[in-house]
């Protein structure tokens, strides 16, 4: 338990130094001046500091390596590359019709838009991209790295999962029960992709993709429509199983399946990758 408790502590650190500074500098340019995005260039340089230091830049000299080790971010071959990509690709679409289905089953929680009213496309845009990134760069070298590889190595993938999938909405004070399942599934996609990686830069890349997809589907549209129904009319509890709930409904079964090959393919491209770097030693 101790090992958990101190991934976690650490975890949340790292989350806490990459996205405070981040949102202080988002919420004051959509406050003032929000005629340009601003604090664009602050960002990144403040995220490109922050990627070196978990990775074992600057002091203490006696950490670096413990930080280098906890980064996970080593880099990889084309063919791993090419399928963790894929997995994953096929793996955020599986969610997003998981989530269209679940949607006709319970009511979900409205996601909101008004921080976006009244700022210029020539603001948003660019703060709705580096969002993304930043959420991909300090979520996943907090959970995926610091958090998931140490309890990975004591206890395992699967309690890893768990710890991560349910400290994701906690440290973003956004726990919902029902959605509980969908954060357990997020975490089991970047963290197996992880796992059999041996490195967080495709969950990286995978997590900018899945939130510049949610950054704009809620700019664009005011709220997720596949996140949150219109009304509980369309409950098919309500409504009954219509086309719509069906085509949803498959798709998730074809793009599952899909997914799961992908990992197939991933796990075996990985232990094929492996038994070479043992051979070669």
């Amino acid at each position: 338990m101790d090992v958990v408790l101190k991934a976690v502590g650490l975890g949340v650190l790292v989350l806490l130094a990459g996205t405070l500074p981040c949102n202080v500098l988002f919420v004051a340019n959509l406050q003032h001046g929000r005629g340009l995005p601003w604090s664009v260039p602050l960002i990144t340089i403040w995220i490109a500091l922050f990627w070196r230091y978990v990775g074992g830049w600057g002091p203490p000299a006696e950490t670096a390596a413990a930080r280098r080790e906890s980064l996970r971010a080593d880099p990889l071959p084309g063919a791993l590359w090419a399928w963790a990509l894929a997995a994953g690709l096929l793996g955020l679409v599986a969610l997003v019709f998981a989530l269209r289905v679940l949607n006709r089953v319970v009511l979900l929680p409205a996601q909101d838009a008004s921080a976006f009213a009244g700022v210029p496309a020539v603001t948003v845009i660019p703060l709705l991209i580096l969002s993304a990134a930043v959420a991909g760069v300090v979520e996943e070298a907090a959970f995926r790295g610091y958090m998931q590889g140490a309890i990975e190595r004591r206890y395992g993938l699967p309690v890893a999962l768990l710890v991560t999938g349910t400290m994701f909405p906690l440290s973003h004070l956004d726990f919902t029960p029902v959605l509980w399942p969908y954060y357990l599934a997020v975490a089991a996609l970047y963290g197996t992709v992880t796992h059999l990686c041996r490195s967080i830069r495709p969950a990286i890349v995978l997590h900018t993709a899945g939130n510049l997809y949610s950054n704009f589907d809620l700019w664009l549209h005011g709220r997720s429509d596949w996140q949150a129904p219109a009304s509980a009319g369309a409950l098919v509890w309500k409504t009954g199983a219509d086309a719509a709930f069906w085509i949803s409904l498959s798709a998730f079964a074809l793009a599952a399946l899909a997914t799961f090959a992908a990992f197939a393919r991933l796990a075996a491209v990985s232990s094929s990758r492996r038994s070479a770097s043992r051979s070669g030693a």
